[in-house]
């Protein structure tokens, strides 16, 4: 696939956890509307790479270490000319029962959840306002909305990015560059398929839905492109609940 003239022509977008999942659809979503796009993982983007085609530049990095994020960042910006569009999407969420949490454990998904996005935001941020214009678009998770107690940990760093979302958002509106969040509800990845066990919890979920079916990765792509087109520019500071209607029961 080779990028196509659309809403974010000459826009350059980096996306993390880009390797598989949800990252690597809203890459594949990005490159299609026009992006130039980078993906920043610790795992193999050969896949990724493979669907977006010969633009797409994957960089190595823990999005954890804030060095490993300046020099990634810095790299992204210096080989395409500019950043325009980041997506904080590397995540965990493993399902850890609240009494059985650890203190590593939280400080893990904390690290990766929360820290990571931040790092990626401060690094990020510099490109955005000297271009003038950026989307910076958080991927938090309908689970604040209805608290599952088998994820109290992913939950409460999900709520900070929420939090994150708003404030930055308010540093930020003046420059040119909204912030928003997308919330998407259970969806069907290889990843939360090993995360939530042997079926992924799937079809137990969808009927506590309104909208009684699997949430898929192409259900949250038009709320993506919404966020990123540059004529989306006087919405900020949002959560947007993508999660067949979980939150409404």
């Amino acid at each position: 696939m080779t990028n196509t003239t659309g809403p974010l022509d000459g826009r350059v977008a980096l996306v993390t956890g880009a390797a598989a999942g949800l990252g690597q659809e809203f890459a594949v979503a990005l490159a299609e509307a026009g992006a130039t796009v980078a993906g920043l993982d610790v795992a193999d983007q050969s896949a990724t790479a493979r669907r977006v085609g010969a633009t797409y530049l994957a960089v190595a990095a823990d999005v954890t270490d804030p060095a490993q994020v300046k020099a990634a960042v810095a790299s992204v910006a210096a080989q395409h000319g500019g950043l325009h569009v980041l997506v904080n999407n590397a995540g965990i969420y493993p399902p850890i029962p609240f009494e059985d949490t650890t203190p590593d454990d939280l400080r893990r998904i904390l690290a990766v959840n929360v820290e990571g996005a931040f790092y990626c935001a401060q690094e990020s941020l510099p490109h955005l306002r000297r271009a003038g214009w950026g989307r910076i678009v958080n991927v938090v998770t309908g689970a604040i909305f209805v608290g599952p107690p088998d994820i109290v940990a992913y939950t409460t760093s999900k709520a900070a990015l929420v939090g994150l979302t708003r404030s930055l958002a308010t540093a930020v509106g003046a420059d040119g560059i909204t912030v928003n969040a997308i919330a998407p509800g259970l969806v069907r990845t290889d990843t939360a398929a090993r995360s939530t066990g042997a079926d992924g919890g799937f079809e137990r979920v969808a009927g506590m839905q309104r909208i009684p079916r699997v949430g898929e990765p192409a259900d949250l792509l038009s709320t993506l492109l919404y966020v990123c087109d540059p004529a989306t520019s006087f919405l900020t500071g949002q959560t947007i609940n993508v999660d067949g209607g979980s939150a409404f029961l």
